[in-house]
């Protein structure tokens, strides 16, 4: 699940079917018994079961797959928060159910953090799941970035100092994030001073020293190579992490493709391009870190711990300020551009499709798929929504297309061309 802080889940980040080849990213979840109904208990021991007797809910803030974010204040203090709220009828899957509940055991398992959302209360009454938490109202890593008129190599070693302390924080406490990635940043408020703070822990996992996972789960761009292997450790993510850092420096992922299957096999590759701008004009010692975090085998992979110790982020402060320069800025805005229309696409799906109709999804696509070219266009995508009833504007068509609606839900089989 996600956080209530910002931006919703990734309904994408799913269990794989067995039976057939997967694609990489296709992560569905699997199926059980239904968790909806008013007797399903899912919290071990919420706060309680009012949440209107102690806090105020107020405007929406957001909407996900499964649950509502909305302003939330504290009756007896006047605190500003934000509460989400999981409706038990999204819970669909025992896998849903104890996503819930595990991400609110890691959130009261860490310690109190200056770079981790707090989770105050959680409550549960028959009709939901209610998470109250810290308020993140500064507006999301990127946006700042692009706002500033000046943007250096040594502003990037501040925010991956950051970051990488958070990894070393959850490593130290047995917890390995797995979803590492710039939208699970938050400042905290507006101003400049402002504290960035990781909001999701809905894919995080305890572990063990040894122990090996398997699932596939996370965002496809900041996967490490080992997960495509499912095989792997709290490594990931020091990888994501470096994932981050390269974009932080040049504006676009190191592996890229116009495919989901192209991005895996960049991944495994795992070549590192320092040949377009600005990397010339980047130091040696970030371009070091950036190889030593990307290493493609996690034994030789730097530690949370070996990262904070590199030159680059010991002398953090005195990394250069030369300007990165606007290409650069351009790109990050390009990408938390691409990120919005992503989380539109979302609540348009979340608003105009039922809980059973998103189970059947693919399905759905499917029979949409007019030409059986495994692909949709603008047309063919409105004419299947209106035959299922669904009388959407064309401009939420448009979103859903313009945002490529099968990065949100890798269940889907079909890619969505641009018309």
């Amino acid at each position: 699940m996600g956080n209530c802080c910002a931006s919703p889940v990734d309904p994408s980040e799913k269990k794989p079917k067995k039976g057939k080849k997967p694609n990489p990213f296709s992560l569905d979840y699997n199926k059980g018994p239904s968790g909806g109904g008013s007797k399903l208990t899912v919290l071990k021991d919420p706060t309680g079961r009012d949440i209107e007797a102690c806090y105020e809910l107020g405007q929406e803030l957001g909407r996900g797959e499964f649950g509502v974010t909305y302003l939330c204040t504290d009756r007896s203090t006047g605190e500003s928060l934000a509460c989400k709220s999981i409706s038990k009828k999204k819970l669909r899957t025992a896998v849903d159910i104890e996503d819930v509940r595990r991400e609110v055991e890691i959130m009261r398992h860490m310690p109190a953090h200056p770079n981790i959302v707090r989770l105050k209360d959680t409550y549960e009454d028959d009709n939901a799941v209610h998470l109250v938490m810290e308020l993140c109202e500064g507006g999301e890593l990127f946006d700042r970035i692009v706002a500033r008129g000046h943007y250096t190599e040594r502003a990037a070693a501040v925010v991956t100092k950051t970051i990488v302390e958070v990894v070393q924080m959850c490593h130290k406490h047995g917890v390995m994030h797995r979803d590492l990635k710039p939208e699970n940043f938050l400042f905290a408020n507006k101003k400049e001073t402002a504290a960035l703070k990781a909001i999701d822990f809905g894919l995080s996992v305890f572990f063990k020293p040894g122990e090996r996972f398997s699932e596939i789960v996370g965002s496809p761009y900041y996967m490490a190579p080992e997960v495509l292997k499912r095989n792997y450790g709290p490594e990931v993510d020091v990888w994501s992490a470096g994932v981050i850092l390269y974009i932080l420096l040049c504006g676009v992922p190191p592996f890229w493709a116009e495919t989901e299957q192209g991005v895996a096999q960049a991944i495994i590759r795992s070549v590192i391009d320092f040949k377009r701008d600005p990397w010339p004009r980047v130091s040696d010692n970030a371009k070091d870190l950036v190889k030593r975090m990307l290493d493609p085998d996690p034994r030789r992979r730097l530690t949370a711990q070996e990262v904070l110790d590199h030159p680059w982020l010991q002398n953090a402060k005195k990394a250069p300020n030369v300007s990165l320069g606007e290409t650069v800025k351009a790109r990050l805005q390009q990408f938390s551009v691409m990120n919005k229309f992503k989380k539109r696409a979302l609540r348009v799906v979340a608003e105009h499709l039922s809980v059973e109709e998103a189970a059947d999804i693919r399905e759905m696509f499917r029979a949409m798929d007019i030409s059986n070219s495994g692909k949709l266009t603008l047309e063919e995508l409105k004419l299947g929504l209106h035959k299922l009833g669904h009388q959407i504007a064309d401009a939420d068509v448009k979103i859903l297309m313009d945002a490529v609606i099968i990065s949100l839900n890798k269940a889907f089989s079909y890619s969505l061309n641009k018309v």
